[in-house]
């Protein structure tokens, strides 16, 4: 059996349960993909969009909806090895993937020097749904998994001072029509690193040049953040869904206010209405 067979193999079998069901659930609880999308999978070069591009291809083959995927890397500006290793394992993979260039570290760099990374963010965004409107796709697929969800979570309640996270989907608000879903939303990074192993595989970890240079993972909030729950977990192993749950419980009787697009609520709006 080809390589690429067991890699599929080991993703509904010896992954079943970590992998494979927690895609499913998220696919049919979020209503991600419908009869006749046409899906535009951006695969990074990591681990996360490797995997999604699989799980797509696995459900494209035996589930029962009817749909279509276009496998699309962009390069922001990636060294020639970087490249070199997203090729290899596209080849490894299986996946018949198109590659197409952009000058985003070059500009964002020029532009932005000492912080480039929120330009750059935007820029990749924008590309990528450029990209899917030529494609004529009407969705976006990105590889966010559930540690993403919790941990951006609390990056916003400790740093933006707001409660809100990152969405299974969402429409965009400058391409009509267009929508971004996450299809990895309830899949554990643990389980992905663990299907990473027990494969033998190796992704590009970070390819972003300014983060090579400045060495800024060593004072990312985020990996703070990813440290403070792996602490947390340690008196709990509950808290990662505690931490999910919670934002499909919010009481809206026990919070001083909340925002409905630019409209801000206080809980003394109506306070005094059934005294």
């Amino acid at each position: 059996m080809e390589d690429y067979k067991n890699i599929e193999r080991s993703i509904i079998k010896r992954f079943r349960k970590e992998i494979w069901h927690p895609f499913v659930k998220a696919i049919n609880d979020y209503q991600l993909i419908e009869n006749h999308d046409k899906i535009m999978v951006c695969i990074s070069g990591g681990k996360d969009s490797f995997l999604m591009a699989k799980c797509l291809e696995e459900l494209k083959r035996h589930g029962k909806i009817d749909f279509e995927l276009k496998y699309v890397v962009m390069n922001p500006g990636y060294s020639q090895k970087n490249i070199d290793l997203i090729k290899k394992n596209s080849r490894l993979l299986n996946i018949d993937l198109e590659l197409f260039d952009t000058d985003v570290f070059e500009v964002a760099n020029k532009l932005n020097p000492k912080s480039p990374c929120y330009l750059c963010a935007r820029m990749r965004r924008g590309h990528l749904y450029n990209k899917a409107q030529e494609l004529g796709c009407n969705k976006i697929a990105l590889g966010h998994h559930f540690d993403d969800v919790i941990e951006t979570t609390l990056l916003s309640m400790f740093y933006a001072s707001e409660v809100k996270t990152m969405m299974p989907k969402l429409y965009s608000d400058h391409f009509k029509g267009l929508q971004l879903i996450r299809p990895m939303y309830l899949i554990k990074e643990k389980s992905i690193k663990d299907w990473v192993g027990y494969n033998r595989l190796t992704f590009l970890n970070c390819a972003c040049s300014f983060t090579e240079k400045n060495d800024l993972e060593k004072n990312s909030k985020r990996k703070e953040i990813k440290s403070f729950i792996q602490l947390l977990r340690e008196k709990s192993d509950e808290i990662d869904q505690n931490i999910f749950k919670s934002l499909e419980n919010i009481n809206l009787n026990c919070i001083l206010g909340y925002r409905v697009d630019d409209k801000k609520v206080s809980f003394l709006d109506d306070y005094d209405i059934n005294k």
